[in-house]
């Protein structure tokens, strides 16, 4: 029998959700999990470059998040509508799907019509889940206008778990430091901790990176609702490993270096082009992988990540990884110890 939905529940205090980042990236909490020696340390993030010899590798999801939430107003009524850009369907008819809130009152035909000047309006054509639609952008422009207008009129798509307004500096604070293919709606929160100074010190210190995509989509934090893991269905979402990165981590590999997953999702899109001799291989498509113990990891012997909501995929990707006893213990600590979670939260270094 494999593990249950309710092997992952605990008691979270609120006060320990991270409503705000650290005012230094690299100067959040980290948790050192060895699990060879079932140790755990207490250090800074920056410690981080002690753990790691030259040529070891970090594997860093480059996926940029774009600003997905956008607030409209429906024809007639102007009632306030909110809608969160999840992923484009045709580019040239400008067709996304989106969630809509309240969505009781979104329903094929209605036009909803965005910014001061309604310069951007939307159509509904479909429905797809309860809250979801597909929406037909109308825009007099170029495509680059229309996107350049979606940024303009989005906000940065923090996690709804944080209560408050959104802050400009969250636009930069919310995006790792080397984001660079957009296409996320949600950011890959490990890779939050590193600074471009903690960066420069790895690559001085000869440490290799490769960067692979992933783009976060909101089925990674949908809630799990059945008790048999097996049964649970993740969405997909697109990934790309290219040439380089191939090649970086398979040397290592070969050479039996440390290959470190900066975040589940870079694990996710590793484990998802495996070969059948246990190296890395290209990849473009879409992976919907879900990852739960017990589980035999093929590339990263080593994974930085947060600390996740209860009965998360995320969570149980980490259980699978460290072995579950040994995360509960660390989970445990975190509480008694007021390690911040969740998106700003401190980070977890499992070697």
């Amino acid at each position: 029998m494999g593990m249950k939905l309710s092997q992952f529940g605990f008691e979270l205090p609120e006060e320990l959700l991270a409503e705000y980042p650290a005012e230094n990236r690299d100067e959040s909490r980290l948790m050192v999990l060895n699990r060879k020696e079932q140790t755990i340390e207490h250090k800074q993030f920056k410690d981080i470059i002690d753990y790691f010899q030259p040529e070891d590798v970090l594997v860093l999801n480059n996926t940029k998040v774009f600003p997905a939430r956008l607030y409209g107003n429906k024809e007639k009524t102007g009632a306030r509508i909110e809608v969160f850009l999840l992923r484009e369907l045709n580019p040239e008819t400008k067709l996304w799907d989106v969630l809509v809130d309240p969505a009781r009152k979104i329903r094929i035909g209605n036009k909803l019509y965005f910014g001061d000047d309604e310069s951007l309006v939307a159509e509904v054509i479909d429905n797809t889940t309860s809250r979801g639609r597909t929406l037909r952008f109308l825009y007099d422009g170029s495509y680059q206008e229309f996107r350049k207008k979606l940024d303009e009129l989005g906000e940065t798509p923090l996690p709804k778990y944080i209560k408050r307004e959104v802050q400009p500096e969250d636009q930069e604070r919310y995006q790792t430091i080397y984001a660079k293919t957009e296409g996320a709606v949600a950011a890959p929160t490990a890779g939050l901790h590193f600074s471009k100074q903690l960066l420069k010190r790895l690559e001085i210190k000869g440490i290799d990176f490769a960067e692979v995509t992933l783009h976060v989509g909101l089925g990674t934090f949908n809630p799990v609702e059945v008790e048999d893991l097996s049964k649970h269905k993740m969405d997909s979402e697109e990934a790309f490993i290219d040439t380089n990165a191939t090649r970086i981590i398979n040397k290592a590999i070969k050479e039996r270096r440390r290959v470190c997953a900066v975040g589940t999702t870079s694990m996710r899109v590793l484990e998802s082009a495996v070969s059948s001799n246990h190296t890395l291989n290209e990849f473009s498509g879409w992976t919907n992988k879900f990852i739960f113990p017990p589980y035999d990891f093929s590339i990263a012997n080593c994974m930085i990540t947060n600390f996740h909501t209860p009965k998360s995929t995320l969570m149980m990707m980490v259980s699978a990884f460290a072995g579950h006893d040994f995360m509960k213990k660390a989970y445990t600590e975190a509480i008694k110890e007021k390690y911040k979670f969740y998106t700003y939260g401190d980070a977890m270094l499992i070697i």
